[in-house]
């Protein structure tokens, strides 16, 4: 069955947790989509995780569209939630509008994904008056991150906490249908979780909320670069996957691989008439 916003509305309301995980590619979002995870986030942490970039900065809209397309091919029931890229909304709501209308006119999203709270209510609710869903993203917002002085947890002053409820209730009444909440404490992200009436996806904001997204590449050790404090590891597929490309270099250099049953035969005698030509 397709996740859809109002499923997520419902797992809300019954206490079922929401899952949500980020993918790039094709081959990954049907794996993902096959394990029954709910909704999968095209996320702008493609520019790390994907490109090698030092942050999500520089990661373009073409980048975006290039990968949503892949992975909304190879998903059938989860949502696809796209991120809107560093400044292709925050020049304008106009922007804002025509850019979201592209993530799901080309890139086949489902909905789209912003940061910022408070200061792009505007901005959420006329992609949301063009009939587009919005998730919001708020705490720790990674486009942010030359603004905060580096990837921080946010909320753990009192005006500072304010401040996330705040953003919070903004991006509910802008009118998002779910909110990505990004390293907040624990017990701050639980309060916003019972106050607000829309789901709350935590990352780094304790079990509190009413779901978890995760980078794929973080909980499977894939992305080694840095590993942020919230990340649980549930595999080493990382190093599985160094292990088998060492093999694989060690049985080409030695020749045993390719074997004869990796390979194709031909007929004696014609390779026989081909070779008598030269």
């Amino acid at each position: 069955m397709k996740i859809t916003t109002s499923v997520f509305k419902q797992k809300k309301l019954s206490g079922e947790k929401i899952t949500m995980l980020t993918a790039y590619d094709y081959s990954t979002a049907k794996l993902e989509d096959e394990a029954g995870v709910d909704s999968i986030l095209v996320g702008d942490s493609l520019g790390m995780v994907m490109l090698g970039y030092e942050n999500t900065l520089s990661v373009t809209m073409e980048d975006m569209l290039h990968h949503a397309r892949a992975v909304s091919r190879g998903a059938e029931n989860a949502m696809i939630v796209v991120d809107m890229p560093f400044m292709s909304y925050q020049t304008s709501v106009y922007d804002a509008v025509v850019n979201a209308g592209r993530l799901v006119k080309e890139g086949n999203a489902d909905a789209v994904k912003l940061e910022g709270g408070v200061k792009f209510t505007e901005h959420i609710r006329a992609i949301v008056d063009a009939s587009i869903p919005v998730m919001g993203h708020i705490g720790m917002t990674p486009q942010s991150v030359n603004a905060f002085g580096g990837f921080k947890v946010q909320g753990k002053s009192i005006e500072d906490a304010k401040c996330v409820i705040a953003d919070a209730k903004a991006v509910e009444k802008a009118g998002a249908f779910a909110l990505v909440m990004e390293c907040v404490p624990a017990e701050l992200a639980d309060y916003i979780t019972d106050i607000l009436d829309i789901p709350v996806i935590g990352i780094g904001a304790g079990n509190g909320c009413d779901g978890q997204v995760l980078v794929y590449q973080d909980m499977l050790g894939v992305y080694s670069d840095f590993t942020p404090k919230f990340v649980k590891r549930f595999g080493d597929i990382g190093g599985e996957m160094k292990n088998c490309f060492a093999k694989y270099c060690k049985e080409v250099r030695s020749g045993a691989f390719p074997a004869k049953e990796h390979t194709f035969k031909i007929d004696s005698e014609t390779m026989k008439a081909v070779t008598e030509e030269y």
